[in-house]
């Protein structure tokens, strides 16, 4: 099997099909090591260079849903190009990054392809590029919606003083600092702050 196949089928289970095409493409003619890892708790997806290696590696989660996954590879290829130009030079989501993501994410905003409230999202967050998709809370939410149905529910949505799970500890829900929320950890009595989406389980008091 070739590679242009190879990645194509591959890419094929965690991409959107409109899009494997490109995202082959760009994977191929980025001459980098690009791996499909279990889900992580930190980050979607990250980009590494090793004077000891021959290629860069590129790391993305294979929990992502479709569109997640997309956007995810496009950010970490965007770190490739970036250091390929400018080296360590440059800060890591500074104006050269933005402008390299904004190239690579122009091709799939007027492929009119996308979902209109995902196309709708990241019409906005080309504009305003944030350096993740996790701090654009309108990217991210809307992203969220595509994720495969569970039993979980966007801590948000909760109301204060709600008992939840989260990493199979419990919490309780206090106030909402900026993008996250002052949780107590039932057991301990520790405060934690905890995403507003993330992924919660309601526990029947």
């Amino acid at each position: 099997m070739d590679k242009l196949t190879f990645f194509s089928e591959t890419l094929s289970r965690f991409a959107p099909k409109e899009f494997i095409p490109y995202l082959t493409k760009l994977i191929l003619e980025a001459r980098v090591k690009f791996k499909i890892v279990p889900g992580r708790k930190t980050k979607l997806g990250d980009f590494r260079y090793s004077e000891l290696s021959d290629k860069p590696t590129i790391t993305v989660n294979g929990d992502l849903n479709p569109y997640s996954f997309l956007i995810t590879s496009l950010h970490e290829i965007a770190h490739l190009n970036t250091f390929r130009k400018y080296g360590n030079s440059v800060q890591a989501h500074g104006l050269e990054w933005k402008n390299a993501f904004r190239d690579l994410l122009e091709p799939i905003l007027i492929s009119k392809s996308l979902p209109d409230d995902v196309e709708k999202a990241l019409w906005k967050s080309f504009v305003n590029t944030k350096a993740t998709t996790c701090s654009d809370m309108a990217l991210s939410r809307v992203l969220k919606k595509y994720d495969l149905e569970n039993d979980t529910i966007h801590l948000e949505s909760l109301a204060k003083n709600t008992i939840f799970a989260l990493n199979k500890k419990k919490f309780k829900k206090g106030d909402l600092r900026r993008s996250r929320y002052v949780c107590i950890e039932i057991s301990s009595g520790k405060q934690f702050l905890v995403h507003a989406l993330a992924n919660v389980r309601l526990i029947s008091e």
